[in-house]
């Protein structure tokens, strides 16, 4: 009580040193967690006063430093919204791998945890500056993600997005795939 706790909200540390108003360095999934505290407070209780620390002045009124973290916090939920719509055009595929028959990569229209009325066909996901790949279902049929569906597209979905690879020995429109050895 009387102290602002802050980044333990975030960090889940709620020893001494963890108790502390200082968020800089925190993550964007660390910052919509504190998102939520807030969002959790403020639609449950009423307000009873201010902190005077690093977010309130002795007036009661924000300090730059609040500013500087609802910017960030902003950011944070861009992020997760772009984030979002990536894993709506891109759902994770369902994999299972066993040393019997090697890895199985497969989609249907709830893969990934995202519903939808496509399968797909699995592909590789290469993203700019991270190493490796994952899989994800792609579209392929109809235009591509963000275009308005009109005569003057391939007819191809996502298929020919530059980010993806095809998986070595699949039929191309394969909704499964299975790597042996």
């Amino acid at each position: 009580a009387g102290r602002d706790a802050t980044r333990a909200f975030a960090s889940g540390d709620f020893t001494p040193a963890g108790l502390v108003d200082n968020v800089s360095g925190l993550s964007p999934p660390e910052l919509l967690s504190i998102h939520s505290w807030l969002s959790f407070y403020s639609d449950n209780y009423d307000p009873v006063g201010k902190l005077v620390g690093r977010f309130y002045d002795e007036n009661g009124a924000p300090t730059e430093a609040l500013r500087e973290v609802e910017a960030a916090i902003e950011e944070a939920l861009k992020f997760q919204a772009e984030n979002e719509q990536k894993k709506q055009q891109f759902p994770p595929c369902n994999s299972e791998w066993s040393s019997a028959k090697g890895t199985r990569f497969w989609c249907s229209t709830e893969s990934g945890g995202v519903h939808r009325d496509w399968a797909g066909v699995p592909r590789k996901l290469y993203r700019p500056g991270s190493p490796g790949s994952r899989c994800v279902c792609v579209r392929s049929t109809g235009p591509p993600w963000g275009q308005p569906d009109s005569s003057q597209h391939s007819d191809r979905g996502d298929l020919d997005n530059p980010h993806l690879e095809q998986y070595e020995g699949c039929h191309p429109l394969a909704e499964q795939c299975v790597l042996t050895g």
